[in-house]
């Protein structure tokens, strides 16, 4: 007959045991967290990256052709300026305009995204509600009209726009349109 094996008897696991195994895990789990963090920050970077490229390709769209295309409307604008900063410590006011076009009683503030949202049309309102204010302070007494400039405008948002009182400017082919909907009453701030 053959042998009979036999085997050693096994130690039990011991609360030392199971700690030490626990905090292993957990150190382990926190380099992965940390690894995890520092992918996350850097795909963010990266996509906030090629959001700006993306919202600097929709401005060279829409500047080229935005003060003839409202000037075909009757504006007559003589002035354009882009990425236009104002800020006045005094009063911690501070934003941004993508464009802004000027003629004597009349100033367009146009907000460019490659796709906007109802979010920025909202933070377009405040835009225009700080630049009137300012204006205001200084007796500038022209009229602020806002627009909200996109390459890919869904309804729902050009919808909104319009509720709010901009003007909505949409990449059509090569070039630009301003949409004005019948009934439209453009908001002034």
């Amino acid at each position: 007959m053959g042998k009979i094996k036999t085997r050693k008897p096994q130690r039990g696991l011991t609360f030392d045991d199971v700690w030490a195994m626990f905090q292993e895990s957990d150190r382990k789990w926190q380099e992965m967290k940390k690894d995890t963090d520092r992918q996350m920050k850097e795909t963010d970077r990266k996509i906030g990256a090629l959001g700006n490229r993306f919202g600097e390709l929709a401005e060279h769209l829409v500047a080229p052709n935005i003060t003839e295309k409202f000037n075909a409307l009757g504006f007559n604008f003589e002035h354009i300026s882009q990425n236009h900063e104002i800020k006045e410590t005094s009063k911690h006011c501070y934003t941004e305009v993508d464009i802004m076009l000027e003629n004597g009683s009349t100033v367009m503030v146009v907000e460019i995204k490659a796709k906007p949202s109802e979010k920025d049309i909202k933070e377009h309102i405040q835009r225009m509600e700080i630049l009137r204010s300012r204006a205001d302070t200084r007796n500038d007494r022209r009229v602020y009209r806002g627009a909200i400039a996109g390459a890919i405008m869904v309804k729902s948002v050009r919808d909104a726009a319009y509720k709010a009182g901009f003007y909505v400017i949409e990449q059509t082919g090569d070039t630009v349109k301003i949409s004005v909907p019948e009934g439209f009453t453009p908001r002034e701030w």
